[in-house]
């Protein structure tokens, strides 16, 4: 998607949000349209199209697997998840590529979102400390008084890092984070000495590494790192859309799911450096593409091998939000209508 484009749709978004507000995650949903050849046209929007930690939407459009389902999946980029969700409640996109975490933070907020297919089963995001600052912050105890990176406030990194620093102590206003992006943006700020520490995930985290900017902190590339972490199992990347979309839709719905199904398979059964060869030569431009294939070999168990939400994943995020969100935090959120497996079963 061009730049013109991005701006374009969240000029847009921003303007119809005011809109969206009003309705229960987008209660006004139409059914869904077709093009000239008769396929399902599904405006998807991801938090980072070139982020490993989304790289199954890419591949599934490489593969073929949305036109052999008669979807016409038309994507587009946003470098944070938050910017997402605000164009899908807005009725600019209808679906986005995120972190599962929204949905439970949007039903807090009155809005009525599920994800469907799982694609990752840990956040795939690290805890990047810059090289000069490694000896004086040695756990996220020490974030007091940093500034600290995330793609974007009110995005999934934020939440994370926002978790981290609750339960090592940092008190609210004590650490400012800064929405720095990712990639080239996120290395910037590292190299520029805007940040100290920063959540990234790949091939950002490789190519601070290469530049000898900043070191790991704390790895969640991993379902064991996130577990250590965050206290449980912790899905993020997803396909979510709204409740209403969902009901109006069904047949679409059940066509994404089978392509994200079937796209997840071929990632089990493939070497990273075969699904390296599937993505476009600029997603790895910036580290090169050895990089990139060791990065991803590195954390493709992050991936989930068959969409299902795993059982433990959702309480696990409800804690997590709970202990800094006050939107989220003693209110009765039912999880249950925050995602559904059924659409991943019948792909199944």
């Amino acid at each position: 998607m061009s730049l013109a484009r991005r701006s374009a749709v969240a000029v847009a978004a921003a303007a119809a949000l005011t809109l969206s507000l009003t309705a229960c995650g987008g209660s006004g949903a139409k059914a869904a349209a077709k093009n000239g050849s008769g396929d399902i046209t599904v405006k998807i929007m991801v938090g980072g199209l070139n982020k490993q930690i989304y790289l199954p939407v890419m591949l599934a459009q490489n593969l073929g697997y949305f036109k052999a389902q008669g979807i016409d999946a038309q994507l587009s980029d946003e470098p944070a998840g938050v910017d997402a969700e605000t164009a899908m409640l807005a009725g600019q996109v209808d679906a986005v590529v995120g972190f599962y975490d929204h949905n439970i933070d949007l039903q807090s907020k009155g809005k009525a979102t599920q994800s469907v297919v799982q694609l990752l089963q840990a956040p795939g995001e690290v805890e990047m400390v810059r090289t000069d600052q490694a000896d004086t912050i040695k756990s996220p105890a020490d974030f007091k008084g940093k500034h600290l990176g995330v793609t974007g406030l009110g995005s999934s990194t934020n939440f994370l890092t926002q978790y981290l620093e609750a339960k090592n102590g940092v008190q609210p206003g004590e650490a400012t984070s800064i929405a720095v992006g990712a990639g080239s943006t996120f290395v910037a700020a590292m190299d520029n000495k805007q940040i100290e520490a920063g959540m990234t995930t790949e091939p950002t985290i490789s190519m601070l590494q290469q530049k000898g900017l900043a070191k790991p902190l704390i790895d969640m590339r991993t379902a064991e790192g996130a577990k250590a972490a965050l206290g449980g199992t912790y899905p993020s990347s997803c396909l979510y859309l709204t409740s209403s979309y969902i009901q109006k839709n069904p047949e679409a719905v059940q066509k994404l799911a089978n392509a994200f199904v079937e796209t997840l398979k071929w990632i089990q059964g493939h070497s990273p450096a075969e699904i390296t060869d599937k993505m476009p030569a600029d997603y790895y431009a910036g580290v090169g593409k050895d990089v990139y294939v060791k990065a991803l070999e590195n954390e493709k168990a992050m991936y989930s091998p068959d969409g299902v939400m795993p059982s433990d994943g959702p309480q696990t995020v409800l804690n997590v939000l709970s202990a800094f969100d006050p939107t989220v935090k003693g209110r009765t959120v039912d999880l249950s209508k925050t995602y559904t497996n059924a659409y991943v079963q019948k792909a199944k």
